[in-house]
């Protein structure tokens, strides 16, 4: 049976109206309980998005900005609101990897989207499109890890489903997180999808510790090391054949 979820209007139940003041009593308590965790955590991730700034995005924007601009009209950045730390919105900044169109905001990226900009799929394959978000983990609106931030829609869609979904914010959100390590990641078809994503969210929060952190960020390292590899390799096939094949019709 199809348990796919329709589209709902974003502003049911606006973001910022969230209950996240009858929430206090657990964010005290998280807060309290795990004081050197988090400022530890906050610590590394201060210095963690200095060094990816300075090493990393120092001359991989200008290379990935160059091809976007190339491929695609449109600005470099792709700049959506996004549910934050305790329901607070903030403007979360990715590479675009999409053209520009009405639908951004309500409707997610499909895996064969016909959005997708030839090197918006090669940006998103490799996880490069979440590089700028370094900038938000800099200045404290995201964490290196968490859960991952949500559009509008999707939490309000999602809220329906689980009543208590807003308890995956008592923590600033993150570039990557359980879930995604996980495989869950990409778009949420089906409550199925949508609960099993909130079970690693809701797991993460309740035994977040540094050295799960530690965990986490190693996984994606090899995860996004294995991803570049993969997709460059088809690439070069891809490029491989075609020439290939010019060269049988001459």
């Amino acid at each position: 049976m199809s348990t796919s979820i329709h589209h709902t209007a974003a502003q049911k139940i606006p973001a910022h109206n969230w209950p996240a003041k009858g929430q206090n009593g657990i964010i005290r308590s998280f807060v309290a309980t795990r004081k050197k965790y988090l400022f530890l955590k906050r610590s590394f991730d201060i210095a963690f998005s200095v060094l990816v700034l300075l090493l990393f995005m120092s001359w991989i924007l200008p290379l990935v900005a160059i091809a976007i601009k190339l491929n695609s009209r449109g600005p470099v950045f792709f700049r959506q609101k996004r549910i934050g730390k305790n329901g607070k919105i903030y403007t979360c900044i990715k590479f675009r990897t999409m053209v520009q169109n009405s639908e951004a905001d309500e409707r997610p990226a499909d895996e064969n989207d016909e959005r997708i900009t030839r090197v918006g799929k090669f940006l998103r394959l490799t996880n490069l499109d979440e590089l700028p978000q370094f900038f938000h983990v800099l200045v404290g609106q995201m964490s290196v890890v968490g859960p991952r931030p949500h559009m509008l829609a999707d939490c309000t869609r999602f809220s329906f489903v689980i009543r208590s979904y807003q308890f995956r914010s008592v923590i600033r959100p993150g570039i990557t997180g359980w879930a995604q390590i996980n495989g869950f990641h990409g778009p949420t078809t089906d409550y199925e999808s949508i609960i099993i994503r909130y079970y690693w969210d809701a797991q993460y929060v309740r035994k977040a510790n540094f050295w799960l952190d530690l965990k986490i960020i190693g996984a994606t390292v090899i995860q996004s090391v294995r991803n570049f590899r993969t997709v460059s390799s088809n690439m070069f096939r891809r490029k491989k054949k075609s020439a290939a094949g010019r060269g049988k019709d001459r």
